[in-house]
């Protein structure tokens, strides 16, 4: 088998749901990428190893038992830091919200926790998203991995950047004003 990072996110699906691979073998494999180009690309703002390792664990627990599994079970996946996320620190890339912590999801980030998806990290943006760049007081700019004194854009430029370098196989992103379309060019 090829790099897990290497595998789509079909493909990583399919090999947690046939028990080739463990879903907390993918996110260890992930939080290990993450320790190594993380400090050079900052497309994270927060990484959550431990609770990612929980849920990882648990759905490999129900994959073993044959319950019945949401379309995304298991799969590691970030979620773009302006997105309310339960339980999971959420700051806007703002450091006025540096340490909230909601107590709800937003509807997507709720459907994507229902499908099954592993919450790994919230990544890098601009402060509250209103511009084609990803960079703020609390984590500085993402570098574009393929050109790192390049900006991936933004506001999901921390996302797109986390996807491009392998650090996650598929994240979170939003789009108003071309949020997801800038970085997807870059």
């Amino acid at each position: 088998m090829s790099d897990l990072h290497e595998l789509t996110a079909t493909e990583q699906v399919e090999a947690i749901r046939t028990r080739r691979v463990a879903s907390r073998e993918l996110v260890d494999h992930y939080l290990d990428r993450i320790a190594r180009h993380e400090p050079t690309l900052s497309a994270f703002i927060t990484v959550f190893a431990d609770e990612a390792r929980t849920a990882a664990g648990a759905a490999d627990v129900a994959v073993a038992a044959g319950e019945p599994l949401g379309l995304l079970h298991g799969l590691p996946l970030a979620l773009k830091d302006l997105h309310a996320s339960a339980g999971l620190r959420t700051t806007f890339g703002s450091a006025v919200f540096k340490d909230f912590v909601p107590a709800v999801d937003e509807p997507p980030i709720a459907n994507l926790r229902r499908a099954g998806a592993v919450v790994i990290g919230k990544t890098n943006v601009c402060e509250f998203g209103p511009t084609c760049y990803t960079d703020n007081e609390l984590r500085g700019p993402t570098a574009n991995p393929y050109a790192p004194s390049l900006s991936p854009s933004g506001s999901s430029g921390g996302a797109a950047a986390a996807v491009a370098a392998g650090l996650v196989g598929v994240a979170h992103g939003s789009d108003g004003l071309g949020s997801i379309r800038t970085p997807a060019a870059n």
